[in-house]
């Protein structure tokens, strides 16, 4: 019996990635949903199986309708991912309003859902576990999705069928070229080393010293791997964190791209040290537009994941930016 799956968000970056793993399982049987008034993110389709594709502007009705026959899961990962974002109502309409309606259809009809969250709705905190203490959204993003994930608490108890959130850290990967300044670390530095010799990181900020401000980067594949690990084991529901558990600073990212680059011109690698003496690393100036909205530190507490059971390994940046640098190196524009 085939499985039918809808994937909102399924043109963008995770969305795009998670149907490419439930492709690689032999799951075709995809509903793709998502916004292409940015035509470019059509790309990130191209090569992968689907067996219809919709306009998010009439499928949350439609599903709520019961227009798509049984479905097995929705792996929901449309959203206003733009965190600079000011206009709250179109925010809240877009990453609050649709998920609940999407919420209460998948009830009714015992549907699973498993959906994108934010390590946003951590904001200021400097902890970084799944509860309400230590949730302090700093901007309207993270507000939206710590709002839908106080509904998923609320209803929890009486779900009929599973609903999982995770709390994305900063993912990178392939998919992510159509996002522009929201892209990754990881393609900036890629694309600012190819075009100008050299990386940009933060200098010291916030007692952090140049370039040793960190986060919890993770990897698309991981994520997909713990998107299709609920899958396989829908008797977990929650909000999780999904990030590697490990905060490394930016100056780790950007001695990968530039080491990962120099290898593939067959050129040694360097150390941290000669990169800033030979200016390939440059420290500039904190923006000032940042200072007090600006997150130093950010680690997945991978608690309650391990609680389930779930022990997917997660790549650390030196493998994972690797990997990357070489995908993006073979799939430069011509």
């Amino acid at each position: 019996m085939t499985q039918r799956i809808i994937v909102t968000g399924a043109a963008g970056f995770i969305g795009s990635n998670i149907v490419r793993g439930l492709n690689a399982r032999g799951i075709t049987d995809i509903i793709a949903v998502d916004n292409l008034t940015q035509a470019d993110k059509f790309h990130n389709l191209v090569d992968v199986q689907i067996s219809d594709y919709l306009d998010k502007t009439t499928f949350y009705a439609d599903f709520a309708q019961g227009r798509f026959g049984k479905v097995e899961a929705i792996f929901h990962q449309g959203a206003c991912s733009d965190t600079m974002e000011r206009n709250g109502r179109y925010m809240l309409d877009n990453n609050y309003a649709a998920s609940k309606l999407l919420l209460d259809a998948c009830q009714a009809s015992g549907t699973r859902l498993l959906y994108a969250s934010s390590a946003a709705t951590y904001g200021g905190s400097t902890s970084f576990i799944e509860q309400p203490q230590f949730e302090r959204p700093l901007n309207v993003y993270g507000y939206s999705k710590l709002l839908f994930d106080q509904v998923v608490r609320r209803a929890l108890p009486a779900a009929r069928s599973q609903v999982a959130g995770f709390r994305y850290f900063n993912v990178y990967g392939p998919g992510e070229q159509h996002k522009g300044r929201m892209a990754s670390v990881a393609f900036h530095h890629f694309n600012q080393y190819r075009s100008d010799g050299k990386v940009k990181l933060f200098g010291s900020y916030g007692g952090y010293g140049p370039g040793a401000q960190m986060r919890d980067f993770v990897y698309i594949d991981d994520v997909v791997a713990v998107n299709l690990w609920f899958f396989d084991h829908p008797q977990h529901s929650g909000v999780f964190n999904l990030g590697s558990g490990r905060a490394q600073p930016f100056n780790d990212v950007a001695y990968a791209v530039i080491n990962s680059l120099r290898a593939a011109h067959a050129l040694q690698a360097l150390s941290l040290e000669q990169m800033v003496r030979d200016k390939l690393v440059e420290y500039i100036d904190f923006p000032a537009a940042l200072v007090g909205k600006y997150q130093c530190h950010t680690e997945a507490d991978l608690q309650n994941l391990r609680a389930t059971g779930c022990n997917h390994v997660f790549t650390d940046v030196a493998m994972g930016v690797g990997s990357y640098v070489r995908h993006l190196l073979q799939h430069l524009p011509h």
